[in-house]
């Protein structure tokens, strides 16, 4: 993927041509691919944004005028303004080019990462930030106070065992089905594996040196969102779980390169790898084969389902953490928190 020019860092008279070839080149290693992609959907934003509200071109270092504007912008139900707000005629303008979906107030989430993009442009042109202005800065907490709400899930509801099961016995015995249940056997039973995780993962990732004789088979992520390249501990499959990875190596003829691939419709193992949006249509297809809404779960639900599951078994929150690979506590703890509040004997006190 290319590398448009603000994500790249400015040019210093310091830095002799070769240098400054040498640094872009670090940002570019250095920066996550959907980190990358994050800032190419951001970009394409403010940019639009900026040209239907001010009619001009972003500007390096941008005024705190527009930093103030663009929150003032995003703070607020545009559905209440009147038609000539121009931060509402703005807002349809977006619209009509397929970047914004409604008039209704951005999720604080939403506007926190645009600014942060926005941001990172100007730290990576070595420039200062409008967005470090007291006033600015003051605005954007306010702004993020005023449309606090709680945090929508991931997934509308986690894949347990029991649904998990529902969905493998959709898959019978084409080459689809034998990628489809490894992939689900696998992004479950690993701790609930996010989809950039799955579709990160290569056949040289996988150590089959010990299944004939203990049925394990061992997974080595390069990186996840939480730790970095080289810091992933190895993962582990076993049962079922590895017997299903190990019968799609095989059918798949997967010798190398990405381990989950896309099937053709004449069930032909393609070479390139699957995209993270293939593995939402996955999940979505095998919902509505075992008669279950398609938006009944995302791929999240796997992670989610996985963390469920272990509380809802007994088994200790940290066991669960070393495969799901949760840095924070409190954030694996809220699953655990679920299944314990049900189970309260003091929920019980009425009879």
């Amino acid at each position: 993927m290319s590398t448009p020019e603000p994500y790249l860092p400015g040019p210093s008279p310091a830095l002799s041509q070769s240098d400054q070839d040498a640094l872009t080149d670090l940002y570019v290693r250095g920066t996550p691919a959907n980190t990358l992609r994050a800032y190419e959907r951001d970009l394409l934003y403010v940019t639009a944004w900026k040209a239907a509200r001010c009619g001009a071109a972003l500007d390096w270092p941008e005024s705190e005028t527009t930093a103030l504007a663009f929150i003032l912008d995003h703070a607020r139900n545009l559905n209440d303004a009147t038609e000539k707000d121009v931060a509402r005629e703005t807002a349809e303008a977006l619209i009509a080019q397929g970047l914004r979906r409604s008039l209704a107030c951005p999720a604080p989430s939403t506007l926190d990462r645009r600014i942060a993009s926005w941001l990172a442009f100007h730290r990576m042109k070595n420039l200062p930030s409008p967005f470090e202005a007291p006033q600015v800065k003051q605005a954007r907490a306010k702004a993020r106070r005023a449309a606090a709400r709680p945090p929508a899930p991931k997934s509308q509801h986690p894949i347990t065992r029991d649904i998990l099961e529902l969905l493998l016995a959709t898959c019978r015995g084409s080459r689809r089905d034998c990628r489809d249940r490894a992939l689900l056997m696998l992004g479950w039973a690993s701790g609930g594996r996010r989809r950039s995780e799955l579709t990160g993962l290569r056949r040289e990732d996988v150590s089959l040196k010990e299944f004939d004789k203990t049925g394990l088979v061992w997974l080595s992520l390069l990186e996840t969102k939480t730790t970095a390249k080289g810091e992933t501990p190895r993962l582990v499959l076993k049962g079922r779980a590895a017997q299903a990875l190990v019968h799609w190596i095989e059918v798949g003829e997967i010798q190398d390169g990405p381990l989950f691939r896309p099937v053709s419709k004449a069930d032909r193992v393609l070479s390139r790898r699957l995209s993270p949006d293939a593995i939402a249509q996955i999940v979505r297809h095998r919902l509505k084969l075992a008669g279950l809404p398609d938006d009944f779960a995302s791929p999240h639900g796997l992670r989610s389902g996985f963390l469920t599951q272990a509380a809802l078994d007994g088994a200790p929150i940290q066991a669960a953490m070393r495969l799901s690979l949760h840095r924070s506590m409190a954030q694996a703890q809220k699953y655990y928190d679920d299944v314990d509040i049900a189970e309260n004997p003091a929920t019980d006190l009425l009879g």
